[in-house]
């Protein structure tokens, strides 16, 4: 039984070890794809700027139209980037709560072998309780005979 216990924690601690990593990798899509927005909104200043720039020589209404056009594209791009930043949060979430429930899976099952490994040094220490009591008592009742 114990062994069979043993074998379990050491798949459960390993189950933990992978849904922590998945965890991590998760917070890590996150970080990455709020540096993508990021970037993306810093791409669409510049690019701003750059417009307004070129304006200040004089464009064409077209240019202009066009250079407007592409800025709403940004503006489309960075509101799909929050989205995706959205659901990675989420997914972030999920795993974290896996991870946090196996935790507990495997603080209740090294608990329990920690309580099977305490009764069977306890029933060990019983055991050799009672063999010393016996050879006390061997030893008085013999002690006894000689002396009479």
């Amino acid at each position: 039984m114990s062994k069979q216990l043993e074998r379990l924690a050491e798949f459960e601690r390993e189950k933990e070890e992978r849904e922590a990593r998945y965890y991590q990798q998760a917070q890590q899509n996150v970080v990455q794809q709020k540096q993508k927005l990021t970037s993306l909104e810093q791409y669409r200043i510049d690019y701003i700027k750059g417009i307004q720039q070129t304006g200040q020589s004089g464009v064409t209404a077209t240019y202009y139209q066009q250079h407007l056009s592409f800025v709403g594209k940004l503006d489309k791009a960075c509101e799909q980037q929050m989205q995706i930043i959205t659901r990675a949060k989420m997914a972030a979430d999920q795993r974290k709560q896996l991870w946090l429930k196996q935790q507990q899976k495997v603080k209740a099952i090294t608990l329990l072998l920690d309580k099977k490994q305490l009764a069977a040094l306890k029933k060990e220490a019983k055991a050799e309780q009672a063999m010393m009591d016996e050879f006390a008592n061997q030893r008085f009742f013999r002690a006894k005979r000689t002396s009479f």
